[in-house]
């Protein structure tokens, strides 16, 4: 199989990811933080050993901010609900995936004024509405990290500037770029983060993070059991355990901290390149296709490995069909969860074929689904 659906989950793991949830299933399955035998001790250093090099990565201070989840939209939906209240204003973008619209939309439903700022039809942010959007003082921006449709970077850092200096609360949607574009939670003015645990920091599904600056109280959308303050029915004030209740998903930490460690010793610029080099071949590749329309930028400089495209008069859930029916190719079609993103660029009654390179692709698994592709256009339908 010539697997190019990384955005939706990486696959496949490193080595180290598979032995790694092994290791942990048979030889660390007691609970984490609810013992003090030696197996439960285990676990919970695994568990420590996991936030600090999340921490590592992300450029956060304190580890203890950083608290783990089931995905990136458990993490978005914890931030949202646990931040907002009636009466608050939230600015967002018009290429936001659902785990933010949907989330803005019920809490619009409850009293929430919701702004989304309009983007090209590349994918790039109006930063000038953005400016004057946040210059009005909002309760927070939320915003994607780059889009899962486009690829299409926005400007964080950019935006951070200007929320730090009007003291607006910044929530960043890291899902597509954790692992693989720089983040520097600090640098980049991030307030809270949300990321993905198994797309570009190669863990297992059902995992996923949410750091909050010390200077930001979220109310708890669980509550119950930490370890921790057994003796009181009130949910406890410090991190992480304010926002961590119930037994966590230790094998699947144990699986992202061993993706994370594969990172920082293989070098994240260097994924990041590999990634870009894969990019620019699909898209040169496709551009060679006079009956391809790409969207999004047409070279990856300012994208992460994200390529959407439609064949003029093709159905885009057929093209995707035949290439995994006839070219063992896996991709997806269709919206991607973000009907904002697809608006934005045109493609809402069609959607697009998206085409998504990992780290272990291959320039010549590009070269081969070009090929197909092409004999696709040829054959009509």
């Amino acid at each position: 199989m010539i697997y190019l659906d990384n955005a939706a989950t990486t696959w496949p793991k490193p080595e180290c990811v598979y032995q790694a949830v092994d290791t942990c299933l048979r030889t660390m399955g007691a609970n984490p933080g609810r013992g003090g035998h030696g197996m439960a001790r285990t676990a919970s250093m695994l568990v420590y050993e996991t936030r600090e090099a999340l921490a590592e990565l992300f450029g956060i201070a304190d580890a203890n901010q950083l608290v783990f989840t089931h995905n990136a939209t458990d993490a978005i939906s914890m931030a949202v609900f646990g931040i907002v209240r009636p009466g608050d204003t939230i600015v967002t973008t018009a290429m936001e995936h659902n785990a933010v619209a949907r989330a803005v939309r019920v809490a619009q439903s409850q009293g929430v004024t919701v702004k989304v700022v309009p983007c090209t039809s590349t994918g790039q942010l109006a930063m000038e509405e953005m400016d004057a959007a946040i210059r009005e003082k909002p309760k927070a921006v939320i915003m994607t990290h780059a889009s899962n449709v486009t690829g299409t970077i926005m400007p964080v850092a950019e935006v951070g500037k200007l929320t730090k200096k009007l003291g607006v609360t910044l929530l960043v949607d890291a899902a597509q770029t954790a692992g693989v574009e720089e983040i520097d939670v600090a640098a980049m003015g991030i307030n809270i983060l949300a990321f993905s645990g198994h797309k570009g920091l190669l863990g297992p599904q059902g995992t996923g993070g949410l750091y909050v600056q010390e200077t930001i109280s979220i109310r708890p959308l669980r509550v119950g059991g930490t370890g921790s303050m057994s003796e009181s029915d009130i949910q406890p004030e410090f991190m992480p355990d304010r926002l961590e209740s119930g037994t966590p998903n230790t094998p699947g930490i144990a699986g992202m901290k061993a993706g994370v460690d594969f990172i920082l010793a293989t070098g994240r610029s260097k994924i990041q390149a590999k990634e870009m080099k894969l990019t620019n071949l699909l898209l040169k590749g496709l551009r060679q296709i006079p009956e391809a329309v790409i969207y999004g930028q047409q070279t990856a400089h300012g994208r992460t490995a994200v390529v959407s495209f439609t064949i003029a008069g093709r159905d885009s859930g057929q093209i995707a069909h035949l290439l995994d029916k006839n070219y063992n190719i896996a991709c997806r079609s269709g919206l991607h969860c973000a009907p904002w993103a697809h608006q934005t660029i045109g493609t809402i009654k069609t959607g697009t074929v998206r085409l998504s390179p990992g780290y272990f692709n291959t320039e010549e698994e590009i070269g081969q689904t070009i090929v197909a592709v092409r004999e696709l256009v040829a054959q009509g339908g």
